[in-house]
């Protein structure tokens, strides 16, 4: 991937970008969010919950009733001292989801319309040049209908990446190509990052995306943030039962802080199980709302003992299991009550266990992977 032109990573054109919009309606906001240079952050949440919205208003595409962004020391927009700055004046690269080219246009002239602030005379070899970075030598002069998605993808990021702009926002940017041209654009996406030290801002409802693209992901619903961190801290720790939901968590549950011994428990049906952090601020008889990431289920074998098997141990029958390639699929349902455990395991290991459905089987829920959320109440 070539160097970033006309400035390098230190340049005063490069700065954080901070976004704050409120609005109760037609489109509800209360996104409040920023994005550091060089960053790259993931807006993801369902369809409707505003995501476009608020990356067309940071291109100056939608103006919001309330709010201010600012970028790079610049005020684009604030609401309570009438300033708005149109969108040529944002300089702000916008890959949209259809990538929005010029059928009529050829893929350099495309590209040109982003060169507004170079000399005319220079223009054509700046769009060769862009798209030759773009690798896409020897295609200046195909149309849009005579590319390939991958390739319009590609003259889209070459036009957004040519006006030099202060930040860039991809609107779903590899949704309309096939999974193995995705999977390459998403690693030209990551090798492009090094080149470039603005804030980048990536819509995107695949989360598997976000979390390989993303410094941090920001979780919107109904135009508002309810969350914005790392991936690792964002699926481990989620502030809501409603943040990990949208995050296709499943291992949600509730329990009731018992003193056993002396000692703060969690009671989830017949068992108390130890938590790591979080219960000491409890009072007892307290209803609590929990999270378990998958990956802190513990299968016990049946052949030798498991790490941690005798860390909250609990018992369930294998209500579903789907096996998914190299990786097994399992949901635990239990006598107490409708909630189910869900865990994947290795195909292999699952064969090994002669694993199947209506069978019971016993498992380990580790302490530290226990996260309290905060939603609690008392009886």
């Amino acid at each position: 991937m070539p160097d970033w032109p006309g400035r390098s990573p230190a340049s005063p054109g490069a700065g954080r970008l901070t976004v704050s919009l409120h609005q109760p309606g037609p489109i509800p906001l209360a996104a409040d969010f920023c994005c550091e240079p060089g960053e790259l952050l993931a807006l993801v949440g369902p369809s409707g919950s505003g995501k476009t919205t608020l990356l067309r208003a940071i291109a100056g595409l939608y103006r919001p009733a309330e709010g201010r962004i600012d970028c790079g020391g610049e005020t684009w927009l604030d609401t309570a001292h009438g300033v708005v700055r149109r969108p040529q004046a944002r300089r702000v690269g916008v890959v949209f989801q259809d990538y929005a080219l010029f059928p009529h246009l050829s893929a350099r002239d495309n590209v040109k319309l982003a060169l507004g602030h170079l000399e005319p005379g220079g223009r054509s070899a700046c769009a060769d040049d862009w798209l030759g970075r773009m690798r896409l030598e020897g295609l200046s002069d195909r149309y849009p209908s005579q590319l390939s998605g991958g390739q319009r993808q590609r003259v889209a990021l070459a036009r957004a990446l040519a006006r030099e702009p202060r930040a860039l926002l991809l609107d779903e940017p590899f949704s309309a190509v096939d999974q193995v041209t995705r999977r390459r654009l998403q690693r030209e996406l990551a090798l492009l990052r090094e080149q470039i030290h603005i804030p980048i801002l990536l819509v995107t409802h695949d989360l598997d995306e976000a979390v390989a693209l993303a410094d941090r992901i920001c979780v919107l619903h109904g135009g508002r943030t309810l969350q914005a961190d790392v991936p690792e801290r964002l699926f481990r720790h989620p502030a809501s039962a409603e943040v990990a939901r949208l995050l296709d968590r499943h291992n949600i549950f509730e329990g009731r802080v018992v003193k056993v011994e002396g000692e703060r428990r969690l009671q989830w049906g017949p068992w108390f199980l130890q938590v790591a952090h979080g219960l000491e601020s409890l009072s007892p008889r307290q209803r609590v709302a929990w999270y378990l990431p998958d990956s802190d289920v513990v299968l016990h074998r049946r052949d030798r003992p498991s790490r941690g098997e005798r860390e909250n141990p609990v018992t369930g029958r294998i209500g579903e299991l789907v096996v998914l390639g190299g990786m097994t699929s399992l949901t635990l349902v239990f006598d107490h009550g409708p909630e189910t455990l869900r865990f994947d395991i290795a195909t292999h290991a699952a064969r090994r266990n002669g694993l199947a459905r209506g069978e019971w089987v016993q498992v380990s829920l580790l302490a530290a992977g226990i996260h309290l959320l905060p939603q609690t109440q008392r009886d």
